[in-house]
């Protein structure tokens, strides 16, 4: 068998293997190897043949030519504070597949922001800002109002709000990408602020609906700038951070369900102002306005038309029916998953650089994550009469 050239350098397999997350055992049993023999390669001792280097790309998810630069790349920032989870379940360490992620993330705005410069163009800048001294209803009506003046109130699927609500925030510069393969315990999604471009990732094992919710939360994180731990729980362990999470919180709910529509509502109308709510009542009012049956239940609560008790008592209630739901069973073909992890605003960008000649197919094909024989169908959807 062929070895690797000694131009690898051992500090290259060090850093690909620790930036994915993964141990010395994790990694051995991806090529397969013993790890004590890793660790030689790793030191410099010996050298990993071509096809157990492939392995080791693969295992890393990263390119084989990275392993024969003269140094590790100045690589993605570490995203320390800003996931959103679900309430309880936090972790200090990041998956493989989450690290792979978010250098996914990262990279894909890189690819953007060059593909924009190649057309003699530049992005659309993110103008959104907002300071936590501000109301957050009033905020979250300004926020309503600078994406979407108009919302529809009948949605025919589930997935209707997520589309809409997406398309409107790539229409103000942000690009939305969705993430494979991840628990929704890990994370349910994070963001990337910069006045260019900035990206919101979202898990898509979590439910449409709580789709929608996250992405009006990681915007709120956009417009302050600021990074936190976003997942829902708000009993204060860090106080500062805990503030920022029940702002943002706030804010997307307020965006979501304006105060003074909900209380328009014939069903809010005629309750009592503490008056407990069936489930009934309370989908009702999910469907009404796209959003899950919990933030129609935080919005009941912060608006005094439920009391604390119910809402915890109910809140439980859903959350153990959301653990013990099977997963939605489903196929989608790979052009559809293409397009749904990289988002429209990414695609066209992509496909209207393919087509003015400033990158290949198989660029095409890198940058989507999707086999060539595909793109016929992404072509079809991104460009019906093309």
């Amino acid at each position: 068998m062929s070895r690797v050239p000694a131009l690898v350098e051992p500090e290259l397999l060090r850093w690909a293997r620790r930036t994915a997350g993964m141990t010395l055992e994790d990694a051995a049993r991806k090529v397969p190897t013993k790890p004590e023999r890793l660790e030689t390669w790793e030191r410099g001792d010996d050298r990993p043949t071509l096809n157990q280097l492939r392995k080791l790309a693969n295992a890393y998810k990263r390119p084989i030519a990275v392993f024969y630069l003269p140094e590790p790349p100045s690589d993605f920032k570490p995203l320390q504070h800003d996931f959103r989870r679900l309430p309880g379940l936090v972790s200090a360490l990041k998956s493989p597949r989450l690290l792979y992620e978010i250098r996914r993330a990262y990279g894909r705005r890189e690819v953007a922001l060059d593909l924009f410069s190649s057309a003699g163009q530049a992005p659309r800048a993110f103008t959104l800002t907002a300071a936590l001294d501000e109301d957050p209803e009033d905020l979250g009506v300004r926020v309503r109002g600078k994406l979407a003046p108009i919302v529809p109130k009948n949605w025919s699927s589930a997935y209707d709000p997520f589309n809409f609500w997406r398309s409107r925030l790539e229409a103000t510069g942000v690009l939305v990408f969705q993430a494979e393969r991840i628990e929704i315990g890990e994370m349910r999604g994070f963001s990337i602020s910069e006045r260019s471009l900035p990206v919101i990732v979202l898990n898509m094992k979590d439910t449409p609906r709580g789709r929608v919710f996250t992405m009006l939360h990681e915007l709120t994180h956009l417009m302050l700038h600021e990074a936190g731990v976003c997942d829902l729980r708000e009993e204060a362990e860090r106080p500062e951070e805990n503030k920022i999470e029940i702002f943002c919180n706030r804010v997307a709910g307020a965006a979501l369900v304006p105060q003074n529509e909900i209380l328009a509502e014939g069903v809010v109308k005629s309750k009592k102002k503490r008056d407990t709510w069936s489930n009934s009542e309370i989908r009702f009012l999910a469907n009404r306005f796209g959003v899950s049956r919990e933030v129609i239940l935080r919005r009941l609560l912060i608006l005094g038309r439920a009391t604390q008790d119910f809402y915890k008592g109910k809140r439980a209630e859903f959350e153990d029916a959301y653990a013990q739901s099977p997963p939605e069973e489903g196929f989608a073909p790979p052009h559809r998953i293409a397009l749904s992890t990289a988002g429209l605003l990414f695609a066209r960008l992509v496909l209207t650089s393919y087509y003015q000649d400033s990158i290949t197919a198989s660029d095409v094909s890198d940058f989507l994550g999707v086999r060539l024989r595909h793109l016929p169908k992404i072509e079809a959807e991104l460009f019906p009469a093309h």
